[in-house]
C-alpha cells in the first residue's frame, strides 16, 4: 500500500521535510533566534509575529545539509502582516507553490542532491538585511554550525584589547560582529575601560551591533556616561547610536535612564524618538513610560506619528495598552488632538 505524500501547506512543513538542519532568526526590529515551533504557530495564524518591523515579519532561514558539505543556504524573507500582526498568507502561499514547482522540475531533470541556494532569485518576499544585522547574523550562525569566525576576528580582538600596532581602518565589520557575539570577558573589560577613547567610527559600528540585545551589563554605565558626553558635544549621530545600544539591553536600569531622557526637552529630536521606538519597545511595557513616550511623539513635528504608532501597536504586548491610551487621551492634550485630527 502506497503512503500518501504529505501536503506542504507552510514553509514550516517544507523545512520539516527538507532533511536540513534549520535555524531561524528574526530580523528588522531585533536580530534574535526564533524557535521553529513559534514560527510554525505564526504560519498557521495561531499567534501574531512577535517583533514586527514596518508592517512585516522579517526572518532569516538558514538551511544546512551536512551531507552536502557546503555552507548553509540563508533565505531572507519579509512576510506581510495584517492589522493584527498576523500573517497575510497569500504571498507566502505563492512563494511556497513556486518553490515546490522549482524543486520538482529540478528533481525530474537530475538525480543529484538539491541544495536550493538560488531559490530566492526574483522572489518578491526576499530582501537584503542592513549590513550590521547581516554581520551579526553570520557571526551567530557560524558559532551555531561550528564554523570558524571570520578572518578579521582575531585581529579585531587584539585591537579591542589595546594592540596599538593595529589601525582601526584594518578592521572588518564582520570581525566586530564576531567579537560582540563571542562576549569574551577580556574584550568586555577592555570596552568598559576604554570604549570612549576609541575612534568615532568604531564606537558607531559597535553600538549598531550591540543594539540587538548583546550589550553586556558591565558596559551599561560606560555607555550612559558617553551618552552625556555626546549630548554636550551635540553629536546627535553618536548620541542616538549609544542610546540604541543601551535600549537593546533588558536591564531595568535602562528603563530608569529612559525616563530621564523622556523628561529632557533637549533630547526629543526625531532621531531619538525613532531610536526608542525601534530598539526600546520592551522598555515601553510600563504604563507611565509608554504614555510619556506617546506624548513626546505627538509633540514632535518632525515625526510621522501614525506609522510609528501603528508599527508599535503590532507588537503583541504593546497593542492593547497603546490602543487604550489613544482612545482615552484627553481631547485638550497634544496626543488627543493628534489622534482626532489624523484618525490614528
Amino acid at each position: 500500500m502506497e503512503t500518501a505524500t504529505p501536503i506542504m501547506q507552510t514553509l514550516s512543513d517544507f523545512f520539516s521535510g527538507s532533511g536540513a538542519e534549520v535555524v531561524l532568526s528574526t530580523l528588522g526590529r531585533r536580530v534574535t533566534p526564533m524557535e521553529q515551533a513559534a514560527f510554525a504557530a505564526f504560519e498557521r495564524e495561531q499567534t501574531p509575529w512577535p517583533l514586527p518591523w514596518n508592517g512585516r515579519a522579517q526572518v532569516a532561514c538558514a538551511l544546512s545539509w551536512p551531507e552536502l558539505e557546503t555552507d548553509p543556504a540563508i533565505w531572507f524573507l519579509s512576510l506581510p502582516l495584517d492589522e493584527q500582526g498576523q500573517l497575510v498568507p497569500a504571498p507566502r502561499d505563492a512563494f511556497l507553490d513556486r518553490l515546490l514547482q522549482t524543486l520538482s522540475a529540478r528533481a525530474a531533470s537530475s538525480n543529484e542532491d538539491l541544495a536550493p541556494d538560488n531559490l530566492m532569485q526574483d522572489n518578491p518576499l526576499a530582501f537584503e538585511p542592513e549590513l550590521h544585522q547581516r554581520a551579526l547574523l553570520h557571526a551567530r550562525l557560524s558559532r551555531h554550525f561550528g564554523q570558524p569566525p571570520s578572518a578579521f576576528s582575531d585581529m579585531t580582538r587584539r585591537y579591542l584589547l589595546g594592540d596599538e600596532s593595529l589601525d582601526w581602518q584594518m578592521l572588518g565589520l564582520q570581525g566586530l560582529a564576531d567579537q560582540v557575539v563571542a562576549k569574551d570577558p577580556e574584550v568586555v573589560g577592555a570596552l568598559v575601560a576604554g570604549l570612549d577613547a576609541m575612534p568615532r567610527e568604531v564606537i558607531l559600528a559597535l553600538c549598531y551591533l550591540l543594539e540587538h540585545g548583546d550589550t553586556p551589563d558591565e558596559l551599561l554605565p560606560r555607555l550612559w556616561s558617553m551618552l552625556d558626553s555626546a549630548r554636550e558635544r551635540r553629536d546627535i549621530e553618536v548620541f542616538c547610536a549609544l542610546l540604541r545600544a543601551l535600549l537593546g539591553s533588558e536591564n531595568a536600569r535602562v528603563g530608569e535612564w529612559l525616563d530621564r531622557i523622556l523628561d529632557d526637552d533637549a533630547l526629543m529630536a526625531a532621531d531619538c524618538l525613532a531610536a526608542i521606538a525601534a530598539r526600546g519597545w520592551h522598555h515601553l511595557e510600563h504604563e507611565a513610560r509608554l504614555k510619556r513616550f506617546l506624548q513626546r511623539l505627538a509633540e514632535s513635528p518632525e515625526v510621522d506619528f501614525r506609522p510609528v504608532v501603528r508599527d508599535l501597536a503590532l507588537i503583541p504586548r504593546l497593542r492593547l495598552p497603546i490602543l487604550m491610551m489613544l482612545r482615552q487621551a484627553p481631547m485638550d492634550s497634544s496626543l488627543g488632538r493628534l489622534v482626532r485630527q489624523r484618525n490614528v
